[in-house]
């Protein structure tokens, strides 16, 4: 007599629907990301932008109704690896060329932004008991550039998906409040046009956020933001190889083996620093990209990033960050305000 089988979805012939799964997860994030830009576009919107509204959109969205688990590894991809693209590509925005021919001196600047930016939120984070990685991120995106920075050190710090994704929400939330805060001010004080940008770029946190407060002051204002910027944008890779050292450093005296605690190589800060050289070092010759394509190449960074908070979102559980968040979140809002008083002072008596 003939057995007849029937055939069933095991976990075997579930494989085959891992790919379908895996773009539909990925498609998911990117359908989020596009709703993002287009509210971005709308007026009121536009100050708080595609990043931020993609970020806390999905992590409001994760609360109440959450995702079908089977797109779990295309939003994973989104997350880690499309994150690391962007970052590759956000070099093609630092023209390492013109920093250096025009603003030497802001590389300095720049670096002392950062260890105050860095240092206050980890005292005042201390003072307040607060959660101590999720205050070094916080920090660094503080110091640096924001989310971009908090995604290229999160996996050297050995950071949590749910750490990096409230932190780079946070950034965004503070650094916007802080850049209408500078448009408010900037009609009130005694600073030049050029004076006013340096201060918006070696203070304010998103690339994005300068040129929102430098606008106050005119074109002028925000090309001197734009350079004082890039100056803390260049010194990313740097401090990204300064935490991998401390963090190494760290784990060689830990007996454990089963900690877990390895540091990976960052190689996309390679990609990085290559992205930068290729955009400063092509324009003129045969392989300048052309306008077209160099624009969209420009573009891309933010859409990634964008895509890459919508898989950060969809994993954070507020319910159980709500607590250890609050702390670190008024750490970094003290810094900013004390670090915006300091910078304030050091324009106002070198410029």
């Amino acid at each position: 007599m003939r057995t007849i089988t029937h055939y069933t979805f095991t976990p075997k012939n579930k494989r085959f629907l891992q790919p379908f799964n895996w773009l539909l997860g990925l498609l998911l994030t990117a359908a989020i990301a596009t709703a993002a830009y287009e509210l971005a576009r709308l007026p009121g919107l536009d100050r708080i932008g595609q990043m931020a509204l993609a970020l806390t959109g999905t992590i409001i969205t994760r609360q109440f109704i959450g995702y079908p688990e089977r797109l779990r590894e295309g939003i994973q991809f989104a997350s880690k690896h499309l994150l690391r693209l962007a970052i590759v590509l956000c070099g093609l925005r630092l023209n390492i060329s013109l920093l250096l021919h025009q603003g030497p001196a802001l590389l300095l600047q720049g670096a002392v932004t950062i260890i105050l930016a860095v240092g206050m939120t980890l005292g005042i984070a201390r003072l307040l008991k607060a959660d101590a990685p999720l205050s070094l991120l916080l920090g660094v995106g503080t110091g640096i550039c924001g989310a971009a920075a908090i995604a290229a050190v999160s996996p050297i710090v050995k950071a949590r998906d749910e750490d990096t994704a409230v932190s780079a929400g946070l950034i965004a939330l503070i650094g916007t409040a802080a850049a209408i805060g500078y448009n408010v001010l900037q009609p009130l004080l005694p600073l030049t046009a050029g004076q006013y940008g340096i201060w918006s770029g070696l203070t304010l946190h998103e690339i994005a956020h300068v040129p929102l407060a430098a606008a106050a002051a005119g074109q002028d204002a925000v090309n001197a933001g734009l350079l004082a910027k890039l100056s803390r944008v260049l010194l990313l890779v740097p401090v990204s190889f300064i935490l991998m050292l401390i963090m190494k450093r760290r784990n060689k005296g830990n007996n454990d083996p089963g900690t877990g605690t390895a540091i990976a190589f960052p190689w996309f800060l390679l990609g990085f620093a290559a992205m930068s050289l290729f955009g400063s070092l092509t324009p003129g010759t045969p392989l300048e990209l052309p306008a077209h394509a160099a624009d969209q190449l420009l573009k891309a960074p933010s859409f990634l990033l964008a895509m890459a908070m919508v898989g950060l979102g969809l994993n954070v559980d507020l319910r159980a960050l709500k607590d250890k968040a609050l702390r670190p979140l008024a750490a970094m809002a003290a810094a900013t305000v004390l670090l915006s008083a300091a910078t304030y002072l050091l324009v106002c008596y070198v410029y």
